[in-house]
């Protein structure tokens, strides 16, 4: 069991509030170290699954390298939580691990399989799947789409998965654009590249949102040109795109659509002078707006979002402590 409480907010937006300073309109209530046992812990997704929480991450000796494992964690309250599974594939380094539910109620994995030669060189990389129906009894992870891809999150839309690839040549050249794949799946196994997306500057990391009119917005990150995550907005069946820049960097970019019809997200912030922080804020087809940085620094960013019960649930990880260890917020929305 894991139960440490490590920080408690409020009393900052208190003294803003005495000062005459506009409330903010997302607010610290609490944030958990929920897991800290391997040497490094990071990537992190969080999902509620029949009534209970499900946070999930890799767990490896550093931040590159090695056979990375994926450990699922479980809680009743978002308080206390127990491990209760960890996949593991022999040579693999399984990375980036997002949940999700099936339409025949099912948890479903998708992370990034590298093999390294030489340490930390990247021989070659494919994407993984495994199902669960209870988060305890896996299927063992399944290579799907091509080496060379990474599909970085699903999301399911009226019976079907949806994600983004991003695909580099099986040997990953790093002077090359990666190739923005645009991916779907009637079931989470068997998938499909219907058509690249018209996203420059090396674009990478990308979470995909459905709304109420069956629209999808995009959000990339992208590590060419001048950095900027770039927001995307298109109709079915999402062939074009409307792109703008969002006005800054982001790293392991994540958002939810609230049920008032609000974006939020965040990622990994980058400061000029080196430093990194996690943070959320406001997402809209014009930009992102950070509003409140969470307890974070150094190696730190990938969070997972959950709206349950008038609040949202968010889950990261960051060094700022010492070492990669996974953080469970609690975030109050005026």
């Amino acid at each position: 069991m894991w139960t440490r409480r490590e920080w408690i907010g409020g009393l900052p937006l208190s003294i803003a509030m005495l000062r005459g300073a506009p409330a903010a309109r997302i607010q610290l209530v609490r944030v958990l170290k929920i897991w800290d046992q391997a040497p490094h812990n990071a990537f992190t997704d969080l999902i509620r699954f029949r009534k209970r929480w499900y946070c999930i991450f890799r767990e490896a000796e550093d931040h590159v390298g090695g056979d990375g494992k994926l450990r699922v964690l479980e809680s009743k309250n978002g308080e206390t939580w127990s491990s209760v599974a960890l996949l593991s594939e022999s040579g693999v380094d399984l990375r980036d691990p997002k949940l999700s539910i099936t339409p025949d109620d099912r948890l479903m994995i998708v992370a990034g399989g590298s093999v390294y030669g030489g340490g930390k060189i990247l021989k070659s990389r494919q994407p993984r799947v495994a199902f669960s129906k209870d988060a305890r009894n896996w299927t063992e992870p399944a290579a799907v789409l091509e080496r060379g891809d990474w599909l970085w999150r699903v999301t399911w839309h009226k019976g079907r998965a949806y994600g983004v690839s991003y695909y580099t040549e099986p040997h990953g050249q790093p002077d090359r654009d990666w190739q923005l794949r645009f991916c779907e799946s009637p079931n989470g196994s068997k998938w499909e590249v219907r058509h690249i997306l018209a996203v420059s500057g090396r674009p990478n990391e990308t979470t995909l949102r459905f709304l109420p009119n069956d629209d999808c917005v995009a959000f990339v990150r992208r590590e060419g040109e001048d950095r900027q995550a770039w927001i995307g907005r298109s109709a079915p069946p999402y062939r074009e795109f409307q792109w703008k820049p969002c006005g800054h960097r982001t790293g392991g970019p994540n958002f939810i659509v609230l049920p008032d019809g609000r974006w939020v997200g965040g990622g990994r912030r980058y400061y000029p002078e080196g430093t990194f922080k996690t943070e959320v804020g406001f997402l809209s087809e014009q930009g992102y707006q950070p509003e409140l940085s969470l307890p974070s620094g150094g190696d730190t960013s990938y969070p997972g979002f959950v709206w349950h019960d008038n609040f949202l649930w968010m889950s990261y990880y960051s060094s700022h402590e010492g070492k990669a260890s996974i953080y469970l917020a609690k975030l109050k929305l005026s």
